[in-house]
């Protein structure tokens, strides 16, 4: 059957026929390495300190979120109560309103676990630096390795803190969709 499979001459194709342009990876492509060629310096340069520093702007920004979304609904959950006393006009819209955003921001913040993505996040870039305090200082448990196992574990409990942090998220985040149908029902109120 391979034998009779004719191959056409290539035809001039119209505009319709033309395939789309190759969009660009908008972000660094690994650089090809030989195995094991990956030197101390390198590792922490490139990928301890990417690392640390993608963590630590992440874990400032779900803390800011966090922060804002939980004042904002404390602050209208103590404004309602108040607001439906007061008889003006278009008080009751105000207060609708309010009430709405605080049960949208309630609602944003179970979704987005802001405060977990920030305890998590500032948690593993603690915990990436500690580790490399130990590994340059040859302290703790690098303190007897000679300095290619030392180099070996360092990069093996970098990418250990890394891994967890990312198994984390995961499970945060779908922690309620992933729930057993007891728990969820137990949540949404239901018998």
């Amino acid at each position: 059957m391979a034998d009779k499979l004719q191959v056409s001459a290539p035809s001039e194709k119209t505009p319709a026929q033309t395939p789309p342009p190759v969009q660009q990876v908008k972000y660094p492509r690994l650089q090809p390495r030989q195995y094991a060629s990956i030197p101390s310096e390198e590792f922490i340069a490139e990928r301890v300190n990417d690392a640390i520093a993608w963590y630590d702007k992440s874990a400032d920004k779900n803390k800011k979120l966090y922060l804002r979304t939980r004042a904002a609904t404390v602050i209208g959950g103590a404004l309602v109560p108040v607001l439906v006393n007061i008889k003006l006009p278009y008080v009751d819209v105000v207060t609708t309103l309010i009430s709405l955003m605080v049960v949208l921001l309630v609602s944003l913040e179970s979704v987005y676990h802001f405060r977990e993505q920030w305890t998590n996040y500032r948690g593993t870039e603690q915990n990436l630096r500690h580790e490399y305090f130990l590994f340059t200082s040859k302290g703790g448990i690098y303190a007897n390795k000679d300095k290619g196992d030392a180099y070996q574990y360092f990069v093996e409990r970098t990418e250990e803190l890394i891994s967890s942090e990312n198994a984390s998220t995961l499970k945060t985040m779908t922690s309620l969709s992933e729930a057993k149908p007891e728990m969820k029902n137990r949540l949404m109120g239901k018998k």
